[in-house]
């Protein structure tokens, strides 16, 4: 009996196997569409204003909801942003990574706010110093992603006042758009040795900066050709015809954060196609992570359900 059931399950898994076996482009252009998991940004509950919603509290609504993977915004963490790691901020981290495991959801990815533009090297080391430390966060907690940014000029020092311009700020006086991506691509290479040794990938996002527009941001990825860099596709970051833009991303995107907006933004509103969005993504086969990042000013508890719901039905997750 041992010997049929063995020789019963072989062939089932070859039967298995033959029928997983990716077919032929050409012969079949309307295939499925490759899998991805659903996540949910800890930002999705907290708008940086008061009360704090805790990763813990993230991680119990995300199990709940029945989503794999919580990705986790640096700020919202109960440890200082600046600080070098400590004994008791790596018993939280311990602690965090315990919760996870309890409640069946994995951590993806860790986004933090750092920046590589600026002329002063003492200034770009501190950022790299900050980026290097959130490498050891990212994998303390198994999230394989760390989102990171370009950076910016910071000459419209406001973020509500970036927003009304639509994220574009004028080059700092003095200086060279060539020299802020010189600094930021510099800054990224000091950190990917780092980054491989943890098995963490750095996502440039195609954030406020230099990375606002898919030429900026695939200039950086581009320039550091490292399977431990990529792009980080928001898709609530090209505020106009962002589809094109996306598709120009998509290849090198290694992680998606995307945006919803129940009740109005915080600070704009996209109608965002996402039926046409899982397409662009299917394009290229990418099949990771999926994260909410709920935006709208609707109470987290309804809009985040909602928001789930309107992914799932969109990347048949």
């Amino acid at each position: 009996m041992k010997t049929s059931r063995r020789s019963f399950l072989t062939t089932a898994a070859m039967g298995a196997g033959a029928l997983a076996m990716p077919v032929a482009t050409a012969a079949a252009p309307a295939g499925p569409r490759p899998k991805v998991q659903l996540a949910i940004s800890s930002y999705s509950y907290w708008h940086f204003r008061e009360p704090k919603v805790s990763i813990e509290q993230v991680v119990e609504r995300a199990s709940a909801l029945g989503v794999a993977g919580v990705d986790v915004l640096h700020r919202q963490m109960d440890i200082p942003e600046k600080e070098p790691l400590t004994a008791d901020h790596r018993a939280y981290l311990s602690r965090l990574k315990r919760h996870a495991l309890r409640h069946g959801v994995s951590y993806c990815c860790l986004s933090i706010h750092q920046d590589f533009v600026d002329p002063d090297p003492t200034f770009l080391t501190q950022q790299v110093d900050h980026t290097l430390k959130c490498l050891e966060i990212a994998a303390s907690l198994g999230a394989g992603v760390l989102r990171i940014n370009s950076g910016r000029w910071n000459t419209i020092p406001d973020f509500d006042d970036l927003m009304k311009a639509r994220g574009n700020e004028p080059v700092l006086p003095g200086h060279t758009e060539d020299e802020g991506f010189k600094w930021c691509i510099d800054s990224l290479r000091r950190c990917v040795a780092r980054a491989a040794e943890l098995g963490v990938v750095l996502a440039v996002e195609n954030h406020w900066g230099l990375s606002r527009t898919p030429a900026g941001q695939l200039r950086i990825v581009d320039a550091v050709p490292s399977p431990w860099v990529g792009a980080l596709m928001d898709t609530g970051n090209f505020l106009e015809n962002p589809y094109d833009k996306l598709v120009a991303i998509a290849p090198k995107t290694v992680f998606v954060q995307a945006k919803t907006y129940p009740g109005g933004g915080e600070w704009y509103t996209l109608d965002l196609d996402y039926p046409r969005i899982a397409r662009i993504l299917a394009d290229v086969g990418y099949s990771g992570w999926i994260s909410l990042e709920m935006e709208g000013k609707e109470a987290a508890g309804t809009a985040v359900p909602k928001s789930i719901a309107q992914l799932r039905k969109a990347f048949g997750a």
